[in-house]
């Protein structure tokens, strides 16, 4: 499969699949949660509370883990790895850009203060499980 083949396969799974895990560095151990991931191509965006351990754990070591794209239906799903660094971000246009009813219930609005974006820019993504092939690596 070649690099555009790869990419498309990789940016579907992310456009299909909202809820995966994000990890971070928590004292020197990997912290593991489930998130929402809206992505623009490649580059991921979750958002999240200002005063979260997470936005704590990004902000003294900013790299992170993603999984996307399983979803139980047997062993050969397809899903993403998403290796990258974070930051977080608070631009009014980012976090309006964001905004969905699905963050009400932990969320005033868009201009919420507490409310804030992770953005994931990747380093490495591995498609796994492509029809029972191994690790497919997408040039960054």
């Amino acid at each position: 499969m070649d690099q555009q083949e790869l990419k498309e396969k990789i940016l579907k799974i992310l456009e299909e699949n909202k809820v995966g895990v994000l990890s971070s560095i928590q004292n020197d151990r990997p912290h593991a949660r489930y998130m929402t991931f809206f992505n623009d191509g490649t580059t991921l965006y979750t958002a999240t509370n200002g005063e979260t351990e997470k936005v704590n754990e990004i902000e003294s070591n900013p790299y992170v883990h993603v999984l996307l794209g399983y979803d139980g239906e047997g062993f050969g799903d397809s899903y993403v790895e998403v290796s990258g660094t974070s930051q977080v971000k608070d631009s009014p246009e980012l976090k309006k850009q964001m905004w969905n009813d699905h963050l009400k219930p932990w969320f005033d609005g868009p201009e919420d203060p507490n409310y804030v974006i992770l953005e994931i820019i990747p380093d490495s993504i591995l498609l796994m499980n492509n029809k029972g092939e191994g690790p497919k690596k997408l040039e960054l």
